[in-house]
């Protein structure tokens, strides 16, 4: 019998619930990074909060290198590259499109395997929640909040990865 800590079926990626999940978290930081980054006003890339924190266009560019670092992750050829700071639309739209290229990877079920999926969470996918976060607060420091939603309620789901998402079910302020 295969070890099944190594053991990958055809399909993992939309049976496996283990890779299930992991993509549904990757839906999930999609769903909350669209809402972060949307309506951004034009000074909000620049923004700096003191002399030695990073500009939310720092952060940004950074969550693209996290998700291009995933995918040689999962890819098994684990390599970091730091890319300079872009437009705040072409960050966004790289950002995006790395987490759909490790999406559709994952749903190959080409890097199911537990040990690379726990690598992926621990390490990129964590970190990318965290600057979410970050880009949510720098948003309320700069006089743009986004609104609070009761996230459980979002319409988030596997393979929805886009910044195009579901409207909001439950925001309050």
């Amino acid at each position: 019998m295969d070890d099944p800590m190594t053991y990958t079926p055809a399909n993992a990626g939309e049976s496996d619930p283990a890779c299930r999940m992991i993509r549904h978290t990757l839906a999930t930081l999609a769903y909350r990074a669209s809402k972060a980054v949307r309506g951004a006003p034009s000074e909000f890339s620049a923004f700096r909060t003191g002399p030695t924190s990073r500009t939310p266009g720092e952060i940004l560019a950074h969550m693209g290198d996290l998700m291009a670092w995933a995918l040689t992750i999962a890819q098994h050829r684990v390599e970091w590259r730091e890319s300079p700071v872009q437009s705040w639309s072409e960050d966004v739209n790289r950002f995006f499109a790395g987490i759909s290229a490790l999406d559709e990877y994952l749903a190959s079920g080409a890097a199911c395997e537990f040990g690379t999926l726990g690598q992926l969470f621990q390490g990129p996918i964590a970190d990318a929640l965290t600057h979410t976060g970050q880009l949510t607060l720098l948003r309320r420091l700069v006089g743009a909040p986004i609104r609070a939603e009761n996230y459980q309620r979002a319409l988030i789901d596997v393979g929805q990865t886009g910044l195009q998402q579901p409207p909001p079910q439950r925001e309050f302020d």
